[in-house]
């Protein structure tokens, strides 16, 4: 379609990730390969609609819910820039998603993943991943001179490009401390990336288990600031 290149280079003069760029050329792709050389001005709902069912065949909720969305932003896109007089995504709605107790990491499965460290640099990873709540990616992107000993702090760079204030516990803070004074090398990231892919299972069940917070509390959370949000977090650790 031909405002297809056009939207990708807006998204990427947006900032958005390589991944996420990647994903949409993707998605993007397989549009094309289901609507041949068909205009953008001929696309209907009902196109939409019919290759939106074929894709509900073999796509679970979740991914069908990440076509949609790509599709209406898109459709929107070519909207907005005057390819279209009107937006035919515009009634696309999303399925609905089964509702999931979320996972999380009882104590004692905190002091088992503990005790099965077996090196300061997994010990200190757990803890930073424990302490902070940080994602792999993000780090990834930390450098050991980021890092706000005075107050156990450390900006990080999330998604989209978003920066946040993260707080660790003073027990971290200690194997921070060790971890890097045992270090011989002169990289200036706090964990090597490579090393990061290089944990075994414990650490991915972290990571996995770290992405399933109440949607309240991350709300609730989001909206603090400064002395505020490190006040409760020291309360709360």
């Amino acid at each position: 379609m031909s405002c297809g290149v056009c939207y990708e280079a807006d998204k990427r003069i947006q900032g958005f990730s390589p991944k996420t760029l990647k994903a949409y050329a993707l998605q993007h792709k397989m549009l094309v390969l289901e609507l041949g050389n068909l205009d953008v001005t001929e696309v209907t709902l009902t196109t939409l609609k019919e290759y939106l069912a074929k894709q509900a065949v073999r796509l679970k909720p979740n991914s069908l819910g990440h076509r949609i969305r790509f599709v209406r932003s898109l459709f929107r896109y070519a909207y907005e820039e005057t390819y279209l007089t009107s937006n035919p995504s515009l009634k696309l709605r999303e399925p609905k998603l089964d509702k999931r107790i979320p996972k999380f990491l009882i104590e004692e499965d905190v002091i088992h993943l503990k005790i099965s460290c077996q090196s300061l640099r997994e010990r200190a990873l757990l803890e930073f991943l424990y302490s902070t709540g940080c994602r792999i990616g993000e780090v990834e992107k930390i450098n050991a001179e980021d890092i706000n000993w005075e107050n156990c702090s450390v900006i990080v760079n999330g998604k989209g490009s978003k920066q946040r204030e993260v707080y660790f516990t003073t027990e971290c803070k200690v194997w921070l401390k060790k971890y890097l004074s045992s270090c011989t090398d002169s990289c200036k990231a706090l964990f090597v990336a490579c090393q990061l892919l290089d944990n075994g299972a414990p650490l991915d069940f972290i990571q996995g288990m770290l992405g399933h917070e109440k949607a309240s509390t991350t709300q609730i959370y989001a909206q603090l600031r400064g002395e505020r949000r490190r006040e409760l977090y020291r309360r709360y650790f």
